[in-house]
């Protein structure tokens, strides 16, 4: 973290406690107050491109190496997006319902990675303590259950992950038409096992973030906050489904802009802009054009859009959760923790459900049939809705690729929040404090960036070359633009 005074301008290098790289960067006017805010993606992986060439089976075990974080999210998505190139568009139940598994697994550890390990420090000690205890080190200090919770409840999960995928991080269990292996009986019992703790941890998590939203509620309402649209799937009765399900979108009052939209028709209800300061776009709703067509994803927007949950404990928390909105949707940012653990209740839930079917042992794996040449998949990943999409030739090669992450769908919104959150804490302020840097990455960790999986805007920012005097003085300054 840094202040340039010669520019008036404020770097927070890098963004902590999320994956990836990033940077925010602060403009102040003559005055001192906040002119603008930015939050910069600062390392590109250009997948969209480089995957061209290769044969479409490749894709669920290919295009997850996006991320480390969330791969399981990738490798269904692109399961889901070239079954059709090998007819499976329906498949067996045992083969949905271990990809299900497989998927709430992703989910239970990946909310739990991100509330336990990256969020908890700011909610339990406060956005400006010491940044050496305001980390995961110092809440295994002063909340030493809490944080052997955490790490079980993540390690429970990427079990799930291992038996279902093969192994914990970047698995290749789902394959074009189904899977590669079932959950054999020893397998669930191993589950079944660890399976009350985790149901229980689960409540007092969502105890926890619903107890310091509500004790907090008149600050945090007007923390990095804003009116939106948001953006989910959902199933035909409009019930959150994580795995499957099509495009329904809500205004800021929570009245429909769309809904059962299928999933190959996403291109003509979401555009993807760029700007030139980024390597992330900017999608938008087309019927509503870039200025008003940004919208939300991830838990709180799922949490908005949905008519219901199908698990009678993450549905009563649901309930509660909306009646802050005093019947329109919750728009505060810092909501997105308390939504993010109901959901972890409600894959918890899911999971049980599934552990005592028995369809997890059966032997019909994967289906063939007419075979297509395009694909589109869509699933809710923990950070939000995950688009992919590909073409392949005569040849099984893929000649297109466009993938729209969770992370980019949030970026205006991050934006927003951000530049909120530095006017509130930073304008007019004589001395920029450590906390207050921090108080905007809380804003951002609310939303959970993957910043990794986001950057594959190829070809659209220029390079920037600025070389600085001792004073801090541009001495000069070349851009190479792109092609």
């Amino acid at each position: 973290m840094a202040t340039d005074q010669a520019s008036t301008r404020i770097v927070i290098e890098p963004v902590t406690r999320v994956e990836g790289h990033g940077k925010v960067t602060i403009h102040l006017d003559e005055a001192g107050q906040v002119r603008e805010a930015r939050l910069h993606i600062v390392e590109f992986r250009g997948f969209e491109r480089f995957i061209q060439g290769r044969p479409f089976w490749e894709m669920p075990v290919a295009v997850q190496r996006l991320c480390g974080i969330c791969p399981v999210s990738h490798h269904l998505c692109a399961a889901k997006a070239v079954d059709p190139m090998v007819g499976g568009r329906t498949l067996t139940p045992t083969a949905e319902k271990v990809r299900r598994l497989m998927h709430h697994g992703q989910f239970f550890q990946s909310h739990a990675l991100h509330f336990f390990h990256l969020a908890s420090p700011d909610l339990l000690f406060g956005f400006d303590a010491e940044p050496a205890t305001r980390n995961v080190i110092g809440v295994a200090m002063k909340h030493p259950e809490l944080a052997r919770q955490g790490i079980l409840m993540r390690k429970y999960g990427q079990e799930i992950i291992r038996i279902t995928a093969g192994k914990k991080i970047h698995g290749t269990g789902a394959i074009p038409g189904g899977v590669n292996k079932n959950v054999t009986t020893a397998e669930r019992d191993e589950l079944l096992d660890g399976y009350d703790h985790m149901l229980r941890w689960s409540r007092d998590a969502l105890s926890l973030a619903r107890r310091y939203t509500l004790d907090h509620l008149a600050e945090l309402s007007e923390f990095g906050s804003f009116d939106s649209n948001f953006l989910c799937i959902v199933r035909d009765d409009g019930a959150l489904d994580l795995y499957d399900g099509k495009l329904r979108a809500i205004d800021p009052d929570g009245r429909l802009l769309f809904d059962q939209i299928d999933n190959d028709r996403y291109l003509d209800h979401i555009v993807e802009g760029v700007r030139p300061w980024s390597y992330m776009k900017f999608p938008f709703l087309r019927s509503l054009g870039p200025d008003t067509g940004w919208y939300r994803v991830g838990p709180l927007a799922r949490i908005n859009a949905c008519t219901y949950i199908d698990t009678p404990e993450a549905e009563a928390a649901r309930r509660e959760f909306m009646a802050l909105g005093n019947g329109r949707p919750v728009h505060f940012s810092m909501a997105y923790h308390w939504a993010r653990m109901i959901e972890a209740l409600h894959a918890i839930e899911k999971i049980g459900e599934l552990l005592h079917d028995p369809d997890l042992q059966g032997d019909d794996l994967c289906v063939t049939g007419p075979r297509a040449r395009e694909g589109v998949g869509v699933i809710e990943a923990p950070r939000g809705t995950l688009f992919h999409h590909y073409r392949v030739n005569e040849d099984d090669q893929v000649t297109l690729c466009n993938l729209i992450v969770s992370t980019t769908s949030n970026n205006e919104p991050m934006n927003r929040a951000v530049t909120d959150v530095a006017r509130r804490v930073m304008g007019g302020q004589p001395v920029i404090t450590e906390g207050m840097m921090n108080a905007v990455e809380v804003v951002i960790r609310a939303y959970d960036p993957c910043l990794s999986c986001a950057t594959h805007a190829i070809g659209r920012m220029p390079l920037v070359v600025e070389l600085f005097d001792h004073e801090g003085r541009t001495v000069d300054r070349r851009i190479k633009n792109s092609c």
